[in-house]
């Protein structure tokens, strides 16, 4: 499951604004606010988090682990 850093990372590599990522994931606005507060795991319903996820990997984000933690990079084209 994605970070809420790793979602904040993401949607800024896009360029896309909290606005955007809702609309592409079908969920309000205050939900990826809510997905982006804090650190770590977000505290919102899991399906909701994959579909976060998803929208993101469609448009291009890689969800990476490592020695150096979590974290996101544009995949290669």
């Amino acid at each position: 499951m994605p970070t809420a850093e790793q979602i904040r990372a993401a949607r800024g590599l896009l360029g896309w604004s909290s606005a955007e990522l809702a609309r592409q994931a079908h969920v309000s606005p205050t939900t990826i606010v809510r997905c982006e507060r804090g650190s770590g795991i977000p505290r919102v319903r899991m399906e909701t988090l994959e579909t976060v996820q998803r929208v993101l990997e469609a448009a291009g984000v890689e969800f990476i682990t490592g020695g150096n933690g979590p974290g996101v990079r544009l995949r290669r084209r």
